[in-house]
């Protein structure tokens, strides 16, 4: 069970660096990164996520193009080489810890990709994200989060798309701990009180002179359990933002956002407001392997050296009424104004969720939607 990394004076237990620190079944290790061109046109969603007390590790690439969204699943065994992050003909190499990375996939069921990240901010650490249900910790993360820009080549079944750096960008957040993956585990005694949904908000933007990370959930009632909103200067300065207000604008009849109003201040008291704009939506559930995907969980077992492809026709009603029960991912657009100050336009991630019941937006329980 030893590894490379056990060279290094990083341990923190008396034990290999592959080995958790906790036997809890659901402990994973994990990066999410996601890339687009500002247009709508396009989104590419990739993540690669280590599962040791399972035995496993997993990757995939989720394109949305139009009204189709393509996946590709990788799966196998865990191995105990963490400075070669891999799945298959899918790797990610740290250039550059915490500035320049490079993605990989070589060519699978017809898609590959060669990308290559550049920070353009700081990464910045997020709250610790803790959750119980009735006595045990169901969710204990650490997070980092960055806002960077994207170059290299993505190919569709043979046609490239050229990755321009001054105009793609994106952003990523590398996040262990404990989370529920795999198989389902057996119920034992129900809960109480019972898991009655969550609503969930994370906004990580780019403007010109700053990023901001934004990270929200709320429990039913609309307290809330995490809450964490921060710029990030060009000069490395963090700022924490007030506060956020938040009112997310529903397409009629669902559950899916076309926007939010997002108001703040900073710490003087000026208020600083973002209206922010979906301009493509990708259901992480169809493909991405998050909550409530029927084809394919993140730390599940699939076999040794598994690849598949599969694609989902959103204008199927059969697919896209599924859309609004999971987590939605939107290429996201902003407009930032602070105080009496010229309005500023920022790019990147616009991620929400509403699952089950929550009064402050009206939904009364899990197929509530809005007028």
């Amino acid at each position: 069970m030893l590894g490379p990394a056990d060279e290094f004076p990083i341990h923190q237990l008396p034990q290999p660096i592959a080995w958790p620190g906790s036997s809890d079944r659901n402990f994973y290790d994990r990066s999410y990164l996601n890339a687009h061109d500002r247009s709508g046109d396009i989104f590419l969603i990739t993540g690669i996520g280590y599962y040791p007390n399972l035995g496993v590790k997993d990757a995939f690439v989720l394109i949305r193009r139009g009204e189709e969204q393509t996946a590709v699943h990788l799966s196998d065994g865990i191995d105990e080489d963490r400075f070669n992050q891999h799945v298959n003909s899918y790797r990610i190499e740290v250039s550059e810890p915490l500035h320049k990375l490079r993605v990989v996939l070589e060519e699978t069921e017809g898609i590959a990709v060669d990308l290559t990240w550049n920070g353009l901010f700081d990464a910045v650490r997020e709250q610790r994200h803790v959750l119980r249900t009735g006595n045990r910790i169901t969710l204990d993360a650490q997070r980092f989060a960055q806002l960077g820009s994207w170059s290299g080549v993505i190919s569709i079944d043979g046609e490239d798309i050229a990755v321009d750096p001054s105009v793609w960008l994106g952003s990523r957040d590398r996040s262990w701990g404990i989370r529920p993956i795999g198989e389902a585990e057996p119920a034992g005694r129900p809960a109480h009180p019972p898991f009655e949904g969550m609503w969930w908000l994370y906004v990580p933007m780019a403007f010109e002179d700053y990023a901001v990370v934004m990270i929200i959930q709320e429990e039913p009632s609309g307290f809330r359990s995490l809450n964490d909103c921060t710029r990030i200067w060009r000069d490395g300065r963090v700022e924490q933002l007030g506060w956020p207000l938040v009112q997310i604008h529903y397409t009629s009849g669902t559950r899916i956002p076309y926007g939010a109003t997002i108001s703040t201040t900073t710490r003087d008291g000026t208020p600083v407001v973002f209206e922010v704009e979906s301009k493509l939506a990708v259901p992480l559930h169809l493909g991405g392997g998050y909550g409530g995907d029927s084809d394919w969980l993140h730390g599940v077992w699939k076999g040794e050296k598994f690849t598949e492809r599969r694609s989902y026709d959103l204008t199927d009603p059969s697919v896209s009424g599924r859309s609004m029960f999971g987590m939605v991912d939107h290429v996201g657009r902003a407009e930032c104004r602070e105080g009496d100050g010229p309005a500023k336009q920022g790019w990147g991630l616009f991620e929400h969720g509403a699952l089950g019941r929550h009064d402050p937006s009206g939904f009364t329980d899990w197929l509530t939607v809005a007028p």
